[in-house]
């Protein structure tokens, strides 16, 4: 798990990105294509074509990091928006990297009352 505090801000780059990019290239999309800063402590996600594999790129103050994760099964549950970004929140990324939807997670069951 990225070791990220509660506070900071997610976003997911919507549509598809060359998975081939590393820091660099990701930073350089940062900039110019979202508009935004890639040293500011904000987490850029990137989804992949088949949707298996994502890219975190994350500044934490004292250097930028690039994380990855492949699912075995299943593909992530990515915005369909074209264009531009999508906010999510920290409990929103923690569903993301496990495969589950983020957009609508649901309880598999719910506590009872003890008596």
């Amino acid at each position: 798990m990225i070791p990220v505090r509660s506070d900071v801000r997610v976003w997911l780059a919507s549509g598809h990105t060359d998975m081939r990019k590393g820091m660099g290239g990701l930073a350089r999309l940062v900039q110019e294509g979202l508009g935004r800063d890639p040293f500011a402590g904000d987490v850029f996600v990137f989804r992949g074509r088949n949707g298996s594999l994502i890219k975190a790129l994350w500044h934490d103050g004292i250097g930028l990091s690039l994380y990855a994760k492949r699912l075995e099964r299943g593909r992530f549950i990515w915005p369909s928006t074209v264009g531009g970004v999508v906010h999510l929140s920290g409990g929103q990324m923690s569903y993301l990297l496990e495969g589950i939807d983020w957009r609508n997670p649901q309880q598999s069951w719910r506590p009872t009352r003890a008596g």
